[in-house]
């Protein structure tokens, strides 16, 4: 029998349990697609559906009661701007749970809990992704002839600082040098401080 078992504990406290929820749900919105273990997925599902359908109703009750839960100002406006109007046709069944298989730590079963998208929304995702990696492509391509050009530069200089003698020294003639017996000895140590 299953009396009074409403939802899953997740080996939570009910405080740990809901902040937990709250903070999935809020990553939910955001992201539009998170990793959890099956378990918190279903758990996390259910609270999401029921944010979404408060978006739905869209009036100032349901938005503070959608501002309780989910943790970011922001979000709260996304869900009511943006996602809850993909769902206006739906009634029920906003998310999805994609299992991925075990994690390698713990063998925990994971999944992938994600807002349902139409096929159109998905079309324009796919267009959207193909763009910025095509304008990717062509930014390091522009980027690498510069960079080869600054490296080229940087080459030439330093063979033009190696040709000029450095400040303060004076260039020491072939013979003289180490072991050459005249001229003045360089100090290698630090001063001595006073007279010597």
């Amino acid at each position: 029998m299953r009396h009074r078992k409403d939802h899953r504990r997740l080996g939570r406290k009910r405080e740990h349990r809901h902040a937990l929820l709250r903070n999935l749900v809020t990553a939910l919105f955001q992201h539009e697609r998170i990793e959890t273990t099956v378990a918190k997925a279903k758990e996390t599902r259910r609270m999401a559906e029921r944010m979404i359908t408060f978006g739905k109703q869209g009036d100032l009750a349901a938005r503070r009661h959608v501002a309780r839960f989910v943790m970011k100002s922001e979000i709260v406006a996304k869900l009511f701007s943006t996602i809850a109007p993909w769902y206006a046709e739906r009634n029920g069944g906003y998310t999805r749970i994609v299992r991925i298989g075990h994690r390698l730590g713990d063998a925990g079963e994971t999944a992938y809990l994600e807002l349902v998208k139409s096929v159109e929304q998905r079309e324009q995702e796919r267009a959207a992704r193909i763009a910025a990696a095509e304008a990717k492509a062509l930014s390091q391509s522009g980027e690498k002839a510069p960079k080869k050009k600054q490296a080229e530069a940087d080459e030439e200089a330093a063979e033009a600082a190696e040709d000029k003698p450095k400040r303060g020294r004076k260039k020491e003639p072939a013979g003289a040098g180490v072991g050459g017996g005249g001229g003045k000895r360089q100090r290698t140590g630090p001063r001595k401080v006073g007279g010597g």
